[in-house]
């Protein structure tokens, strides 16, 4: 993990306001490890300027708090949401995932205003690809 820390991806603003453990397990750690390793250090060393995570691990609670979805990527350590902090450079973001990257979905939020991404480390990614 070059660019990226266990940290910031279970970093969470709401999480500390509302005193919710968001601690993850060894599972979590993991499989944040292989979307680090396989999707965001790769994307970062592309792009050559730092990409911030927006949301990365949710615990159930936090991710209930939130109104995240039932299923949600986060709440295992499978997803990020992350943003450059241009929606312009967010859709290179999208578009250098789409033709390089190994992903499980890739969802382009509210007109590039940050990019979902997730990766399985453990199982087949079906490189869904969604316009929310």
């Amino acid at each position: 993990m070059k660019y990226f820390t266990i940290e910031e991806l279970c970093h969470s603003d709401t999480a500390v306001a509302r005193k919710i453990d968001n601690s993850p397990t060894r599972v979590v750690v993991e499989n944040l490890e292989a979307l680090v390793l396989n999707v965001l250090d790769p994307l970062r060393e592309a792009y050559g300027k730092p990409i911030r995570v927006n949301s990365g691990y949710r615990s159930p609670r936090l991710n209930l708090v939130i109104g995240g979805a039932k299923n949600s990527q986060h709440m295992v350590g499978e997803a990020v949401d992350i943003t450059t902090g241009s929606k312009e450079d967010n859709k290179w973001l999208f578009d250098y995932i789409f033709r390089h990257l190994p992903y499980d979905q890739l969802i382009d939020e509210s007109s590039y205003s940050w990019v979902h991404v997730s990766f399985k480390n453990n199982d087949t990614n079906r490189q869904q690809v969604l316009r929310l």
